[in-house]
C-alpha cells in the first residue's frame, strides 16, 4: 500500500484550519517523509523499579503483522471468472428462476448451495437470497440491477460459505433492505443485517448499493470483512458496517449513517486460535464518510488509517480502539465528546509520578498565565492503550477530549489540527502516559482547565500557553521574538489555551499569543503550562 505525506500546507483563508509557518515572510515548516508503524507493541520492565515501558510500533505494515492476515480475503476482489460459467439468477417481484446448478426456488426465497458465479438481476419485492454453501469454494454473487427487499428478514442472508464475494456490477444501482422485525423459528440462527454473512466477506465493483437496516446492522460478517470497491451508501437502525473478526477498506466509496456505531468490530476474544489478534480495523484506501449515533469507527484492538480519506462528521466518540495508528491519508473527525479516543475496558493504576508522567489537572489559571499540564496524568489510570499519529493530516473538532490516550500518545508525523473542548472538564490534548511530539506539526486549541502540553523527552520543540476567552470566528496566531507569524488559525468555538509544535518551535525562545491582531498571551517554548511537569528538555 501507498503511505502519503503530509498534504501541503492549508491557506489562511480558509476558517478552522491551521497555516504554519506558512505566510508571507515565513519559511514552511519541513514537511520530513515519515515511516510509518503501528500498534505492535513489546514490553520491557525495569526490575530495579518495577516500571514497564511499553514500546509503541509506528508503521502500518509492522502494525498489521500480529494482526489476523486480510489479504487473502482482500484478493478476492481481484478474482476474474469466465462469463459463461455464471449461474443467471432473475428476480420476479415474488418469485425468481435460476438457468443453472447450485440455485433452489422456494416462493420468494433463492438459496445458493455450493460455490460458483451467480448474477442476480431484477426486483424482489418481498424475498430473500440465502447461501448455504457446505463446500470449499468461494461464492460469488454479482449484483446487477439488483433490488431486494424482505419483510421478515434479511434481504441477503450467507448461512454458511467458505468465503463470499459480492461484486457490484459496473455502473449498475443495487438495493438490499431488510425488515423491521425478523421472523425466525426458535433456535434458528437468526442474522442481524440487510446484508448477513457467517463467512469472510469482500464486496468490490465498480456499480452501487444502497443497504438499510432496519432491524440492526446494514452490513456483517461474523468473520472477516473487506470492502474494497463500489459506491456504498449504509443507513442502520443500530451498526452501519461490523465486521467481527476484522473490516478492512481498501477502496471504493463508503457513506454510512448509523443510530448506533458507523463502522465497527467487536471480537472481544482478543486473539483468534492462531494467536493473531482479531477485533481490528484498517483503513488502506477508499473514500469513507460516517454519520453515527454512538462511535463513529470502533475497533475493540487495532485502528489503523494508513491511505484514504475518513470523514466523521456526526459522532459521540469520532474514532476509539485500544490502539490508533494514524499514519497517512486525510482524516476529518466531528465528536460530541473524544475526537480519537485510545481506551478500552481495562486500565491499570499508576503511583508513580514523573516529568514525564504528572498531573494534568491545575486550578483556573489566570489570563495570559500558565494553566493545565504536561506530559501525562499520573496517579490517574493508564492502562496498554496507544495513540500514535505519523503522517497524514488529522482534523478533529471534539466537545470533550479531542485526542486522548488512556495510555501512551506519541507524534512523530504529519499535519494536525484540534479544535477542543469549551469545557474546563476536557482537553484538547489529553494523555495518561508518556506524551512525545518528535516531528510534524501540531496546534491544538481548547479550553485550559485541562490543557496538557508534550512531555519532556519530546526531541522537538512545542509551546504552550492560556489566554482569557478567544471567540469563534477570531484569527490566532502564535509570532516568534522577531514578530514572525509561526502559526495561525480560525477559531471554531470558544477558546483560552493553544498548544504548538513544529519544527519551527526552538526550546527556550519567547513566543506570543495573538488574537486578531492584539497580544493576549506570551510563552517559553519547552515549558509546560502550570500544574504540569513537561519542562526544558535536557
Amino acid at each position: 500500500m501507498r503511505i502519503t505525506r503530509p498534504r501541503p500546507l492549508l491557506s489562511a483563508a480558509l476558517a478552522g484550519t491551521l497555516v504554519f509557518g506558512a505566510l508571507a515572510g515565513c519559511s514552511a515548516v519541513a514537511a520530513t517523509e515519515t515511516t510509518t508503524t503501528t500498534t505492535t507493541e513489546s514490553t520491557e520492565t525495569d526490575t530495579s523499579t518495577g516500571t514497564t515501558t511499553t514500546a509503541v510500533a509506528l508503521d502500518v505494515t509492522e502494525a498489521l503483522a500480529d494482526n489476523k492476515d486480510y489479504t487473502e480475503t482482500a484478493a478476492l476482489a481481484d478474482e476474474t471468472w469466465d462469463a459463461s460459467d455464471e449461474v443467471a439468477i432473475t428476480l420476479e417481484g415474488d418469485t425468481a428462476s435460476a438457468s443453472g446448478d447450485g440455485v433452489t426456488v422456494d416462493g420468494s426465497t433463492v438459496t445458493i448451495t455450493a460455490p460458483g458465479t451467480y448474477r442476480i438481476s431484477g426486483t424482489l419485492t418481498d424475498g430473500q437470497i440465502v447461501v448455504s454453501s457446505a463446500v470449499e469454494g468461494v461464492v460469488r454473487l454479482v449484483l446487477d440491477g439488483a433490488d431486494i427487499t424482505s419483510s421478515t428478514t434479511s434481504a441477503i442472508a450467507v448461512m454458511e460459505a467458505d468465503k463470499v464475494s459480492v461484486v457490484l456490477a459496473d455502473g449498475t444501482q443495487n438495493s438490499l433492505e431488510d425488515a423491521s422485525t425478523y421472523e425466525y423459528a426458535d433456535g434458528e440462527d437468526e442474522p442481524n443485517a440487510a446484508l448477513f454473512s457467517a463467512a469472510d466477506l469482500v464486496i468490490s465493483g465498480g456499480g452501487s448499493l444502497d443497504v438499510t437496516g432496519s432491524s440492526n446492522d446494514g452490513i456483517a460478517s461474523e468473520d472477516e470483512l473487506v470492502i474494497a470497491g463500489g459506491t456504498i451508501t449504509v443507513t442502520a437502525v443500530d451498526d452501519g458496517v461490523r465486521g467481527k473478526d476484522y473490516l478492512v477498506v481498501t477502496g471504493g466509496t463508503l457513506d454510512v449513517t448509523a443510530q448506533g456505531d458507523g463502522l465497527k468490530s467487536d471480537n472481544e476474544d482478543g486473539t483468534d486460535d492462531d494467536g493473531d489478534t482479531v477485533g481490528y480495523i484498517a483503513f488502506l484506501g477508499g473514500d469513507v464518510t460516517v454519520s453515527s449515533g454512538d462511535d463513529g469507527v470502533h475497533a475493540e484492538s487495532d485502528l489503523v488509517i494508513g491511505d484514504g480519506t475518513l470523514t466523521v462528521t456526526e459522532a459521540v466518540e469520532g474514532l476509539e480502539g485500544a490502539h490508533i495508528l494514524v499514519a497517512g491519508g486525510t482524516v476529518d473527525v466531528t465528536a460530541s465528546d473524544d475526537g480519537l479516543n485510545a481506551a478500552g475496558a481495562t486500565s491499570t493504576t499508576t503511583d508513580d509520578t514523573t516529568a514525564e508522567n504528572a498531573a494534568a489537572t491545575a486550578p483556573e489559571p489566570p489570563a495570559g498565565g500558565p494553566g493545565g499540564g504536561g506530559g501525562g496524568t499520573g496517579g490517574e489510570a493508564a492502562g496498554d492503550f496507544s495513540l500514535a499519529i505519523t503522517g497524514g493530516t488529522l482534523t478533529v473538532d471534539a466537545g470533550g477530549d479531542g485526542l486522548d490516550s488512556n495510555g501512551t500518545f506519541t507524534i512523530t508525523g504529519g499535519d494536525i489540527t484540534v479544535f477542543g473542548p469549551t469545557s474546563d472538564g476536557n482537553g484538547a490534548l489529553d494523555s495518561q502516559g508518556t506524551f512525545t511530539v518528535d516531528g510534524g506539526t501540531v496546534i491544538a486549541v481548547g479550553s485550559a482547565g485541562m490543557a496538557q502540553s508534550p512531555g519532556a523527552s519530546s526531541a522537538q520543540g512545542w509551546v504552550a500557553a492560556t489566554f482569557d476567552t478567544l471567540s469563534a470566528g477570531t484569527v490566532l496566531q502564535v509570532t516568534d521574538a522577531d514578530g514572525t507569524v509561526v502559526a495561525e488559525v480560525t477559531l471554531t468555538k470558544d477558546t483560552r489555551s493553544v498548544v504548538l509544535s513544529g519544527a519551527e518551535v526552538q526550546d527556550g525562545a519567547t513566543y506570543t499569543v495573538v488574537a486578531d491582531g492584539s497580544e493576549v498571551a506570551t510563552a517559553t517554548a519547552g515549558e509546560a503550562v502550570a500544574g504540569g511537569m513537561g519542562g526544558m528538555r535536557p
